[in-house]
């Protein structure tokens, strides 16, 4: 393990808890990465998702609207953009909280990775000859019938569990959700509805998937989808950038040097702000910043990109950390290394908050523009009030010209900020209206 750019003073912060913003030091430094997948990738990931859309929309009725499409939109915040961006430009939101099907971010990666095994068991049993077959042949009996003898699992503490679960399940799989202990109970209940078996755990996210991961080994027929090395579910993300880029064009929000982007993503073990930061940049080059978020108690991206490639990443734990948070779909302890050691040179910066503006944030988005989230997905409005800090200090401004360009510091007032809302419309009403009470506490 290795920490190579987090200064005494901010290291210190970090053990005690204390909200900060680190800038990586390796941006633009290919050297410190991984070699890149292809933008070819992504529009192949697009393609499969595309070419399933017909039979998502028979599986799935709440997909009947968007042909099969599992997309968010992106809405203007003009409201919270007065009460949270001192930078100046314009805030937007990526409603990812409202994606159909499984109601966050992992609807993305979860959902697609699924869709790849899905079709290469369909080629194997001849149930379909070629990609260019029907797909709507993949719901009937017969299909199930193959589907059933096959089991997939994951690691999760939550929201992936709940995208995979449904999906798989809908297919006909024998779905198994290992769960950490910060799971919430609504979530495990609700994979339960849905025929999933629900293994608990009483430790932490990384147990979790160490037990799937080795379950899954010693089982027949068992597909195992791993959160923290999963080149599948990266590409499932990353085609949020080519959708976004047509919102964009849709919306007449223009993205180039002189009108510069800037994306707040939260992250938990990685994959999923990863694969769309990847995506990003092979999109938008050096117009788009993307800063990721983190709470206080549980910084493992912070410290997994501070270090060197193929390092294995500090865990918050040898800081200190507990991972006492609310945040649940953020309380990982490590790092996915394989994520860190490809998008090292991508990520503009990493920002922490605490538990108390996360809610703040949240309240927020309820008061000012009528939109539902888990304490999870507000920390990603905090961007720009975060970026903003670092414009006092002499220091901060001259790492934040090599990441966003002496010329770009001067265009804020023509720039784009996207606070991407990970999750939230399956919470229940009765665990939503607790969120609201801590908020106003």
């Amino acid at each position: 393990m290795s920490i190579l750019s987090i200064s005494e003073q901010q290291q210190q912060l970090i053990r005690q808890g204390i909200a900060t913003t680190w800038l990586n030091n390796a941006y633009g430094d290919a050297t410190s990465s991984l070699p890149k997948p292809d933008i070819a990738d992504i529009h192949q990931a697009n393609d499969r998702l595309i070419r399933f859309a017909p039979l998502l929309q028979q599986l799935f009725p709440e997909l009947e609207k968007s042909a099969g499409i599992i997309e968010s939109p992106l809405q203007i915040a003009q409201s919270l953009n007065k009460a949270v961006n001192p930078l100046g430009g314009a805030l937007y939101l990526k409603m990812d909280n409202n994606l159909p099907v499984a109601g966050s971010i992992k609807a993305r990666g979860g959902i697609y990775e699924v869709l790849c095994f899905v079709e290469e068991l369909a080629i194997q049993h001849s149930l379909i000859d070629s990609i260019n077959d029907d797909y709507s042949v993949l719901a009937l009996s017969h299909a199930r019938d193959i589907f059933s003898q096959y089991s997939i699992s994951v690691g999760s503490t939550g929201n992936l569990g709940l995208s995979i679960g449904i999906t798989a399940t809908a297919f006909g799989f024998n779905t198994i959700v290992h769960m950490s202990c910060d799971a919430k109970a609504w979530k495990k209940a609700k994979l339960r509805s849905h025929g999933v078996t629900v293994i608990e755990h009483d430790d932490d996210y990384g147990a979790a998937v160490e037990a799937g991961r080795l379950t899954a080994e010693q089982s027949v027929n068992s597909y195992f989808i791993d959160d923290e090395r999963s080149p599948r579910l990266f590409m499932g993300y990353a085609v949020a950038a080519l959708r976004l880029k047509q919102q964009l064009k849709d919306q007449n929000i223009t993205v180039d040097a002189e009108h510069p982007l800037f994306v707040y993503l939260p992250a938990g073990v990685g994959g999923a702000p990863g694969g769309i930061t990847f995506g990003l940049k092979a999109v938008f080059d050096n117009n788009v910043h993307c800063f990721f978020a983190e709470p206080v108690q549980a910084p493992c991206m912070l410290l997994g990109m501070a270090g060197a490639v193929n390092s294995k990443p500090c865990s918050v734990y040898d800081f200190g950390l507990k991972i006492d948070t609310d945040a649940d779909g953020l309380a990982v302890g490590t790092a996915s290394q394989w994520v860190c050691d490809t998008i090292r040179d991508l990520l503009s910066g990493v920002y922490t908050a605490t538990d108390d503006q996360l809610y703040q944030q949240l309240l927020n988005l309820r008061t000012l523009e009528n939109i539902k989230v888990e304490p999870s997905a507000a920390i990603s409005c905090l961007g720009p009030a975060k970026l903003h800090a670092l414009f006092n200090t002499e220091l901060a401004k001259d790492v934040l010209a090599k990441h966003l360009g002496t010329d770009q510091l001067n265009v804020l007032a023509n720039s784009s900020h996207i606070a991407w809302l990970t999750g939230g419309s399956l919470v229940p009403d009765e665990e939503y209206a607790q969120y609201l009470a801590k908020a106003h506490i």
